[in-house]
Order: C-alpha cells, then structure tokens, then sequence
C-alpha cells in the first residue's frame, strides 16, 4: 500500500466519526509514525508503507477515533512557535493562550509568575522572549511542573525559570513586577457538553472553575494585592462571558487601579488586564 492510500483511507474513518480537520490528523499521525515532516511526507506520498508502519499508524488512527487528542497521542505541540510536549498531566495549549504571552511581553516586567503553569507554556514562552527576566511558575501538581520542567529544559531556559509547587500565588517568595495566569474557567454545568476529547481525556481540576467558572480567578484576584509590586501588572485569561463580573472583582480588590477587558481575534471577551 502506498503512504497516500493509507493517508486517505484514514482521513476517511477520522471524516466518518466527525472528526473535525480529518485530512490535516491523518497526516499529523502519519507523519509520527515515519518521523517526518508534513512537506517531507508529501514529497514521499508514492513511496510504499511496510506492514509494521501500517500497523503502527492504524493503531494510533484508532487511539484518535476513541477521541484522544491528538496532541497527547503524539506527544507534542506548538505554542507561539515552540514544540511542546504534552500529556494528560496538564491541559493542552491553545492558540487563544498565545494573547496572555503577547500581553506579557508588552510588559516588558524584570520580575514575573506564571500562575497555573500546566505544561509551561506560558512561563517557556516567556522566557525564550525576555531572556532578562527573572520568571516563577506555580502549579499544584507535580506531575504538571515535572511537565513544565521538562518543557523549559529541551528549550533551554530552565536554568531561568524557578518552578514551584503550591496553591496560586502561596509558594512565591516575593512580591512581582507581572502575574500572568490561565486558570481553570469552564462552568461546572458546562461539563459534560464538552467535546469528549476534552472531558475524557484532559484534566478536569485544571479547566473548572466552579458555578460561574470564576472561582479560581476571583481567588487569585483576591490574593494578588500582596504578590504585586507597585505599578505591576495583572493578566487573566478569562472565559467570554465573563468579563465583567471579573472586572467588577477586579475593581474591589485593586481600588484605583486601571482594569480593561481584552478581545481575542473572534471578538470575544478573553483577557482581564489590572495596572495598579
């Protein structure tokens, strides 16, 4: 069998089941299973598939058409043109994230926290880019931070970034110039409405945050008065609807401050900024 037959045959069982951008996860999963490139697997789409590659393939096709994501599958993905890894210890990242590092690096801080680092790619992403900032990452899993560790070694800023484990803003051992944080904001009612790659197979404690979806953020808003340095800086990720509810809370905690929401590129509410 050729590597195009077996690219189409796939694509059409990942189109069948729903599978959104069949085609595009087909290759993703054929090129993992050669070790190739998108352009390079095209270059060789004529070329025959052995019985052992074909296997391989078709088993990590049926790994997708269960609804595993296909970032955990393969083990990777991009964020804000870095190469991730990515497992079920931490939620995988999302385009939309890639606002929170544009918003940062505006910032230009000397002192900053990732709060809820998952995989790290905010706090990587932040280091590659501002290679003078001194940058903290907090997360209560260790599995997330040995993720995350793991994450700033193959790109070479680990000796830049201080993980540490613990409730929000608690591990810091000092007050910052800039808090960053993509914290779990998914209504607990809208749970079981998810996609099923995300509410069988991501980690749940990481994306709810409660009735409203605000509780986590509402606590790291309450607490982050003491953690920010004078004219610091605050950026949350935020669901859509709930931008001004958290800009009220904003308000009550930081008085005086200057507090905005952000629209991602669809139009929708997606970043709370706070300059104090």
């Amino acid at each position: 069998m050729r590597l195009a037959e077996a690219l189409h045959a796939a694509q059409r069982s990942l189109g069948e089941a729903g599978i959104d951008d069949a085609r595009l996860e087909a290759e993703i999963l054929l090129g993992h299973v050669l070790q190739l490139q998108r352009h390079q697997l095209y270059a060789r789409l004529q070329e025959e598939i052995d019985d052992a590659q074909h296997a391989a393939f078709r088993a990590l096709v049926e790994r997708r058409l269960a609804h595993e994501p296909t970032p955990y599958i393969v083990g990777h993905k991009e964020f804000y043109g870095l190469e991730l890894e990515t497992t079920p210890a931490a939620p995988i990242p999302r385009p939309e994230t890639e606002l929170l590092v544009e918003e940062a690096l505006k910032a230009g801080a000397a002192t900053l926290v990732d709060v809820g680092t998952g995989c790290g790619a905010v706090a990587v992403a932040l280091a590659v880019n501002l290679p003078d900032a001194v940058i903290y990452a907090t997360d209560q899993s260790p599995q997330a931070l040995a993720l995350a560790a793991r994450n700033a070694e193959r790109l070479a800023v680990a000796d830049r970034i201080r993980f540490l484990e613990g409730d929000l803003l608690d591990p810091l051992p000092e007050p910052v110039d800039l808090i960053v944080a993509n914290l779990p904001y998914v209504k607990s009612g809208d749970w079981d409405a998810l996609a099923p790659e995300i509410r069988k197979h991501e980690p749940r404690s990481a994306l709810e945050g409660g009735p409203a979806g605000i509780d986590v953020i509402e606590r790291l808003l309450r607490g982050a008065p003491s953690h920010l340095r004078p004219r610091g800086r605050l950026l949350a990720e935020i669901g859509w609807d709930q931008g001004e509810r958290l800009r009220q809370i904003a308000a009550e905690c930081f008085p005086g401050a200057k507090v905005e929401i952000r629209k991602d590129l669809a139009g929708l509410d997606r970043l709370l900024v706070v300059e104090t």
